[in-house]
């Protein structure tokens, strides 16, 4: 059989499952020469493979011989190939971590990724949830969301967002991520799990990457679905400083009195005096001042 090209959409246990169009998806092992060269297939890799000699289109099987050039790779969730990030998190029940979701957002943004906040349950929320999400986040550059998958409300405008893009889904266990991808893909796919009722945080669900194809407004639309996470290192940032990722900062920077201001410290800064008048929110800035003494302190013990 012709070789073909394909994207690996899950990989487990030593296999790899590739989508290839037209066809279905292949059961493949990878060549032994990626071990060589210390290459490893990712989801979302596109990658060229050599069809079994017993394969058939009930059982496709084959190898992955060669992994084609990628255009981005992400380290946490490890995915390749993305076009943008979807980040969940609940309005209430998890009550949301926004210092987790400002991590999230530096890191999709330090290796050019966009990223879409979207805060599910807003069945379960009142107004004043809502309104906190809205007020900290609408001049921070990112599009918020607030959808309920239960309800199904906001689903259709967050669909015109992922139409024709390769989205990477991710977001802290229990925010309801796997029941929101089922309602985007249209079938049930994904196994939903329960909130803890003595944590109040969702058990695992999702034990590896997974890739998914779907038509969404028409267009074909790849969806990653991540292990949920509860932490985020704040990545070693060499190439700007942290300010640069809080957009709110940016009207009022030229305000500040020295150059290289830490908007912490100093006295004359053009960030505090918009904190002061209500123009920059509060929570954001409090997550950049946790968020640059701790690259403070990991630089001083490097």
């Amino acid at each position: 059989m012709a070789d073909k090209t394909g994207k690996i959409i899950k990989g487990i246990g030593g296999f790899y499952y590739v989508y290839v169009s037209g066809e279905g998806v292949y059961e493949c092992k990878a060549k032994g020469g990626f071990r060589k060269t210390n290459e490893k297939p990712l989801v979302g890799d596109e990658c060229v493979i050599v069809p079994g000699a017993d394969s058939t289109p009930e059982k496709r099987i084959g190898n992955i011989e060669k992994l084609l050039p990628r255009k981005n790779r992400l380290i946490r969730p490890e995915v390749a190939n993305v076009d943008q990030a979807l980040i969940i998190f609940a309005l209430t029940r998890p009550k949301p971590n926004y210092n987790l979701l400002d991590r999230f957002l530096i890191h999709m943004e330090n290796i050019g990724i966009p990223c879409i906040i979207c805060m599910n349950k807003e069945d379960l929320a009142g107004e004043e949830e809502k309104d906190e999400i809205l007020r900290a986040y609408r001049d921070s550059g990112v599009k918020v969301q607030i959808i309920s998958a239960v309800k199904k409300t906001g689903i259709p405008g967050l669909k015109k967002l992922l139409s024709g893009k390769t989205t990477t889904v991710a977001g802290p266990s229990g925010v309801g991520k796997s029941s929101l991808i089922n309602e985007l893909l249209g079938f049930e796919r994904m196994q939903t799990g329960v909130i803890s009722e003595k944590i109040d945080r969702g058990k695992h669900t999702t034990r590896h990457s997974e890739l998914f194809y779907t038509q969404m407004c028409d267009k074909p639309t790849f969806l990653f679905d991540t292990p949920g996470f509860s932490s985020l290192d704040v990545p070693d940032l060499k190439l700007k400083p942290l300010s640069a990722f809080y957009h709110e900062f940016d009207e009022y920077e030229p305000n500040c009195r020295f150059a290289g201001c830490s908007h912490i410290s100093e006295k004359e800064c053009g960030i505090k005096e918009a904190l002061k008048e209500g123009k920059i929110s509060k929570l954001r800035y409090e997550n950049y001042v946790q968020l640059y003494e701790e690259i403070k302190a990991s630089r001083r013990y490097k």
